[in-house]
Parts: C-alpha cells; sequence; structure tokens
C-alpha cells in the first residue's frame, strides 16, 4: 500500500511567495530573486513530504500564480491580444504569464487580464482559458519538466501533475460563436502527449492527471471524449503510469465509464463521497489499483482514524487489496500549511489546537493510518499509541462544553417563514427609496473596502504588538476614514462608503466579534495570485455578544450628508470561507450566523444608516457539484441571506455583492434573495455576465463593475462608458448603478484615485448622454 498527496501548499510557511510576487511585480526584485524563492519553497515541500515517509510525492503542483493558467501558458493558449506585446518587447515568459493574469499597462501598451473565476466549490479563483475556433496549441513552456528535473536532481523521483485534458478545456471559455471548446481535443492531445512523452523519458514513472470535471454530471458527448482521449493516450505511452484523479464529488452514474479507462490508478474523494466505496470496489477491474482519498484537503479536523482505517481495511479485503493506494481527498492547497507555527495560546488554545490538522500534519496522518493498516508489529506500541491520542482528541471536541448553546439552537429553531420576508415586494419598496434616497441616473459607489496602505498595516501591527495602544490606534483610523470620506465627496461620489480601515478580512473581521469562531496567526491559503486568506475556524454555536460595526457606520455618516453604506459580509459567505464545523449541518451553522448578521442589520438601522450591503460573493460558489443536490443547498442558502436582510423596513434599501461567479443557472434563486441593489464582478467578461440578468429578466437594480480591480490597470472614462452602454442593451438604465467589481482593500491609492475619478466622469457623461436622448424623443 503506498501513501501520496495530490498537492501540497504552494505560497510557503510564511507566505514567501506571496511576499516575493509583490516584490517582483513593484521593481523590488528581479525575475532570478523570485525564480529563487520559488526554487526554495518547491525543494522544502519536497523534503517534507520525504520525511514524512510519502511514497509518491507530487511536482509540478508548484505555480506562481494558477495551475491552470500554466497549463495555459505550456500549450501556448495566449490570447490573441497579448500578440502584441510579445512582438513588441523581448518579454520573459513569466512576464507574459503575470500579464495574462494581471493585465499590462506600461509605456504604450493596454492588455486587459484574463477571466477569473472560482475554482469547483472553493474559495480558490483559477484563471480561465481562452478558446477560439481556429485554435492552435503547441509546447511553450516546460514547466512540468523542468520541475520533474529538478526534484530528481534533488534525489526525489516525483509523480508530475497535469490539469488533464477534459478538465483544462471545460474550465475554459469560448471567446467567439460557432464551435464548442470540447472540439479542440484533437488539436490539444497530441500536445499533452507530447508532454507526458518527455516526462516519461526524463525517468518520470507515474504522472497524474488531474479530471475532477470526471465526477461532475457528464453530457453523452463528454463521456465519449473521455474515452476518446484516455484510450489515445494508453496507445501512446503505454509504459506510463497514469493516476487519474477524481475529487470534490462521488462518481456516481460515471462510475462505469471511470474504471473503463486504461488508467493504471483512479483516485476517489471519500470525504465527500463516503457511500460510493462499496459500488468502486465492486466495478474496480483486476488491473486497476484504487486511491482511497481519506483524509480532508479541504478542513482542518484531525481524521478520525477508526473510521479512515475502516475504509482502508475493507478495500483490503476485497478483490483490490493488493492495488490499494491512500492520499487525502484532494490537493491539500485548500488548507493552511503547518500547525506547529501556532504557538500563541492566547489566539488558539490547546484545547481547541488538539483538534486540528494542517497539511504538514496530513502528511503524518497518512503515515500512521497506513501504519495502523498494515498492523505492522515491529511498530506496533507506537502505531498504537497514536491511535489512542487522536481517539482522546476527538472525544475531547465531542465533549466540550466549548461547543454547545442551548440558547443558540433554540432561537435557530424558532425560524419561521416570516423571518425571511420582506414586508413590501420591491416594486413597491423601490419609489419607496427612491423618493428617501433621492439618487441620480446611474447612482455611483464602490465595493466597500479602500486601499489598505502599509501604514494602515503597520498600526494594525503595532496595536497588536502593544506599541500602540487602543486610543492611538482608534484615532489613527478615524482619521483615515475621515479623509477617506472628503475624498469621496471631492470626487462627488454618490454613495459613500467608509473604507473599513479597521477590517483585515471580511471574514476575519466579523468571525473575532462573534461566539462559536477561532483563529489562527499562520493559517493562511491561497485564494489567488499572491492573495492569501486566513480563513475563520467555526468550532462551535455562534451568536453575536455586541455591536460589530455600528461604530464605524455611524462616524462615517455624521462626517457628510451623503449617504454612507453599512458594509457587512452575508451569512453563506461566511460560513464559505470558514473551516466549519463538522458535528452538525452547514445548513444549521448557517442560519445561527443569519440571525447574528440580522442583528447588526437592525442596530445599523437604528443608528441612522440608510443603505446596508451585505455581500455574498460566496454564495455561488457554495453550489453542489451535482445538479440533483442544487435546490435542497440554494433553499437554505437563500433563506439565510433573507433571515439577514429581512428585518428592515422598506425604506432601508438592501445591497448585496457577488463576484467571479456563473449566475445563468442559478439567476431565479439570487431574484429570491431580493436585495433591492446587487453589485456584480463584470468588467473581465465584458458584460458577459450580465446576460444571464437580461434573459430572466432581473426585476431590481443591478451595479455591474465596470473596472476590474484584481489587476493593477487603469481603464478609461471611455472604456467605461462602453460597458455601460453595453450594460445599457440587455438591463433598462432606470436599474443600473456604476461601481468597481469588488473591494479595494488590495490596490494601491494612485490607481484607485484614478480609477475612481474615472469612473464618476463616465457615469456623468451617461447622464447627460440619457438626457439627450430623452429630449429626442420628446
Amino acid at each position: 500500500m503506498q501513501t501520496h498527496i495530490l498537492g501540497y501548499p504552494r505560497i510557503g510557511s510564511q507566505r514567501e511567495l506571496k511576499k516575493a510576487c509583490e516584490q517582483y511585480w513593484s521593481g523590488k526584485i528581479n525575475l532570478d530573486d523570485l525564480h529563487q524563492v520559488g526554487a526554495a519553497i518547491r525543494q522544502s515541500n519536497w523534503k517534507l513530504q520525504q520525511e514524512a515517509g510519502i511514497d509518491l510525492i507530487p511536482s509540478n503542483d508548484f505555480s506562481f500564480y494558477d495551475q491552470v493558467l500554466d497549463m495555459s501558458l505550456t500549450f501556448n493558449a495566449i490570447p490573441d491580444r497579448y500578440q502584441e506585446l510579445i512582438s513588441k518587447k523581448e518579454i520573459a515568459k513569466q512576464e507574459l504569464y503575470f500579464a495574462m493574469a494581471r493585465g499590462y499597462q506600461q509605456d504604450d501598451l493596454d492588455i486587459t487580464a484574463m477571466e477569473m473565476t472560482k475554482w469547483f466549490d472553493t474559495n480558490y479563483h483559477y484563471i480561465v482559458p481562452e478558446f477560439k475556433k481556429d485554435q492552435e496549441f503547441k509546447l511553450f513552456s516546460n514547466k512540468a519538466l523542468d520541475e520533474f528535473l529538478e526534484a530528481k536532481k534533488a534525489g526525489i523521483l516525483t509523480k508530475p501533475v497535469l490539469l488533464g485534458p477534459i478538465t483544462y478545456l471545460v474550465l475554459g471559455k469560448e471567446k467567439e460563436a460557432g464551435f464548442n471548446r470540447l472540439d479542440l481535443i484533437d488539436k490539444l492531445l497530441p500536445v499533452y502527449i507530447e508532454v507526458l512523452k518527455k516526462l516519461q523519458d526524463a525517468g518520470a514513472v507515474w504522472v497524474q492527471l488531474d479530471e475532477p470535471f470526471l465526477a461532475l454530471d457528464l453530457t453523452a458527448k463528454e463521456k465519449e471524449v473521455y474515452k476518446k482521449v484516455y484510450n489515445e493516450l494508453k496507445k501512446q505511452l503505454p509504459e506510463l503510469k497514469i493516476l487519474l484523479a477524481t475529487y470534490f464529488e462521488g462518481l456516481k452514474e460515471n462510475l462505469d465509464l471511470a474504471v473503463s479507462l486504461p488508467v493504471c490508478a483512479l483516485h476517489i474523494d471519500l470525504v465527500r463521497a463516503p457511500q460510493q466505496l462499496q459500488e468502486v470496489l465492486d466495478k474496480t477491474p483486476n488491473d486497476l489499483t484504487l486511491s482511497l482519498g481519506i483524509i480532508d484537503g479541504r478542513n482542518i479536523w484531525k481524521n478520525d482514524y477508526q473510521d479512515s482505517v475502516a475504509f482502508i481495511r475493507k478495500a483490503l479485503k476485497s478483490k483490490t487489496s493488493n492495488r490499494i493506494m491512500i492520499a487525502p481527498s484532494c490537493s491539500l492547497l485548500h488548507v493552511p500549511c503547518d500547525l506547529d507555527l501556532e504557538t500563541n495560546e492566547t489566539v488558539l488554545t490547546p484545547e481547541i489546537k488538539n483538534w486540528l490538522a494542517f497539511a504538514k500534519q496530513k502528511l503524518e496522518e497518512l503515515a500512521t493510518l497506513k501504519a495502523i493498516s498494515e498492523e505492522d508489529d515491529v511498530n506496533a506500541v507506537a502505531t498504537m499509541e497514536k491511535l489512542h491520542v487522536n481517539l482522546d482528541a476527538l472525544k475531547s471536541k465531542k465533549e466540550s462544553q466549548r461547543i454547545h448553546k442551548p440558547e443558540v439552537k433554540q432561537r435557530t429553531a424558532r425560524i419561521t417563514k416570516k423571518d425571511a420576508q420582506r414586508n413590501k415586494d420591491f416594486s413597491e419598496r423601490k419609489s419607496i427609496q427612491h423618493k428617501a434616497l433621492k439618487l441620480p441616473l446611474f447612482p455611483t459607489t464602490t465595493i466597500g473596502s479602500f486601499p489598505q496602505t502599509k501604514e494602515v498595516r503597520s498600526w494594525r501591527a503595532q496595536f497588536k504588538k502593544g506599541t500602540v495602544n487602543a486610543l492611538e490606534y482608534e484615532n489613527l483610523l478615524l482619521e483615515e476614514t475621515e479623509q477617506c470620506i472628503r475624498w469621496q465627496e471631492e470626487i462627488d461620489l454618490d454613495v459613500l462608503v467608509h473604507g473599513e480601515f479597521e477590517r483585515n478580512d471580511m471574514v476575519e473581521y466579523f468571525g473575532e466579534q462573534l461566539n462559536g469562531f477561532v483563529f489562527t496567526k499562520m493559517g493562511w491559503v491561497q485564494s489567488y495570485g499572491s492573495r492569501c486568506v486566513k480563513p475563520p475556524i467555526i468550532y462551535g454555536d455562534i451568536d453575536r455578544p455586541e455591536a460589530m460595526t455600528v461604530k464605524w457606520s455611524s462616524y462615517a455618516q455624521g462626517l457628510t450628508s451623503k449617504i454612507v453604506k453599512g458594509m457587512l459580509t452575508g451569512p453563506v459567505t461566511i460560513l464559505q470561507w470558514s473551516f466549519v464545523r463538522n458535528d452538525q449541518p452547514r445548513s444549521e451553522t448557517c442560519n445561527q450566523i443569519a440571525l447574528a448578521i440580522r442583528d447588526e442589520v437592525l442596530d445599523l438601522e437604528k443608528a441612522g444608516i440608510r443603505i446596508i450591503q451585505i455581500d455574498e460573493p460566496a454564495i455561488r460558489e457554495g453550489l453542489p457539484l451535482r445538479k440533483t443536490e442544487w435546490q435542497a443547498y440554494l433553499k437554505w442558502a437563500v433563506n439565510a441571506f433573507c433571515i439577514s436582510a429581512a428585518g428592515v423596513s422598506d425604506q432601508t434599501q438592501i445591497h448585496t455583492h457577488m463576484c467571479y461567479s456563473e449566475f445563468n443557472d442559478i439567476i431565479e434563486h439570487i431574484a429570491a434573495m431580493d436585495a433591492d441593489v446587487i453589485t456584480i464582478e463584470c468588467s473581465r467578461s465584458q458584460m458577459e455576465l450580465l446576460d444571464a440578468f437580461a434573459k430572466f429578466e432581473y426585476p431590481n437594480e443591478i451595479g455591474p463593475g465596470v473596472y476590474d480591480i484584481h489587476a493593477p490597470r487603469v481603464p478609461s472614462v471611455k472604456e467605461m462608458v462602453a460597458l455601460m452602454e453595453k450594460a445599457k442593451l440587455v438591463i433598462p438604465e432606470k436599474q443600473l448603478w456604476v461601481n468597481p467589481d469588488c473591494g479595494l482593500k488590495t490596490r494601491h491609492w494612485e490607481e484607485t484615485r484614478k480609477a475612481l475619478e474615472a469612473m464618476v466622469e463616465a457615469a456623468k457623461t451617461l447622464r447627460v448622454a440619457s438626457e439627450k436622448e430623452r429630449l429626442v424623443t420628446l
């Protein structure tokens, strides 16, 4: 029985990759320096896994930005707009790679970034491949081979990891009509074979091809493509051992297809779909090795050794007994690096820490499970001791007095249908709100946060260290908030925000003030590129001991006669972007959060805040991967949002924000959320995401983002006007707001000022044009 992992966190235990990338982008280090940091992280990861006794260690799971973008560069799937950059500049591949991810705006070139969206149902974002009808592929980057040889030179024979060809195509987008991206497989497959042959010639024995799409709903055509592709790979590479990895779901009706593919090993996710094991064992052919994903690759709770060993022993008693591998359920990319770094007991208590396992600890769990399952007499005493320690930790968690609060459970049990309904329909609320708010056509606003400068971050760090006291820290933040309000007044934004300078993260900030949450100091996880988040850990029942945001919103509103939005994070997003307790249904936990947010919404309204935004960027992300399970999730997720928002009067305008999601399939449920205004990310897709709202005839107001905040480029007034003109073609102008794609926390003030000034000018240009059109019709 072999152990392996599907991938390891690439940010570095101290976020070395984030820091190096941002230094490179700002010109503080050169490309060689950046590559040295990358090499150091890879070497450290390989050595760590080797010391933990992992049998098959992955390579090519490292990325400077995104693994899907890596594949696009590998196959020369570079959008045409970057050709000018390639021809005009002697640009390094690494710089081209970052331009594709972040856009490019230097000298006389102004090139938009590629679209970004969520990786299945996770909070990781990938760069969406762009395909055209006459798309050609060729080998452009040897990254997979280079990293395999790098590990081999260090004495480690790795298992290279590649995103499978079908999943790669499906994750992309057709950029012109008249073809299906899967039709490109005949052009793509020879380049895959070329890459795999190079790896085989270099000494690779195993190669992992990730095909999570194989565990989703498949059409007849997609099933045929799977057969065609993997039969061709076997024909061209008969000696190469391919491990086909599925995860995030069970194979279900695709099981017969999966076990029929001519690969050497099949990986299944037994954390997300434990019920599939027996059927998989029954149908696994005699020549197929089965990889059991038994350790949760997406959550931080300790493995239940008894449950996992039961799975392993069941497999060992089957006909596949001599062909078993064990692994985490998916890549460990989605969990923090190392629990050993959590040394501050005031941040993470020893009791709760004893319930957790991060990536490094999951390696140890994997080795222990192998030892327990094999019942090695030489190490029997030590192995049994580890089993008993595990059992004691799980018992401690189950019996802890920290977890359960009867009064919280009673309150959620009393939720009624009325708690999730506004007093009047939107058609009636709209006129009430327009009279009260007196906003112009195409009202302008931002999504919430403003740049958190180095100074703001240093104040927070000094406050945490105790070198700045609470009063001094608060005064600095109050001053920064006032400057932000004054600047928004100066450029004539219509609806202002307080800037959120007191907040570290849109989920962490609220979790710190809610009971039932605990935090880490070094529990960082990559969200996209250099963006790392530190998800809270929900360990127990949740309630709100006191108001969380009223003070800051009230202060900002007191500075201006303009409207200031109250800014909150919604219950589904807080749930999705946390590591969630695994001892009760997620819907129950979500309702507890919804009631806490509802209390905050009502307190904001009492304080005179007339617009309240409850962000739900993760509601689409939480959608189950199988359509048969959608309705159950959407029912409780939408209801939780409604519970949080529905207590206010009709005059109070509720906003929500969503980004980097496909809305087409759930548009009716977004409408059921009944937010008065929804702001969405639209600029990277050139307003394509609005089509779903137009076809549905979405009744409420919409703010389609007019510029991409995840790239440093500053769009022109003309560009923003053009995007809004596109929006006007599908959405009535009286329903449209003008805003950025997302919050501005990670941006610099210089680019933010220029972009927002251009955005306000664009809105005024639109108003003038609209007035002229009105006069002409008269």
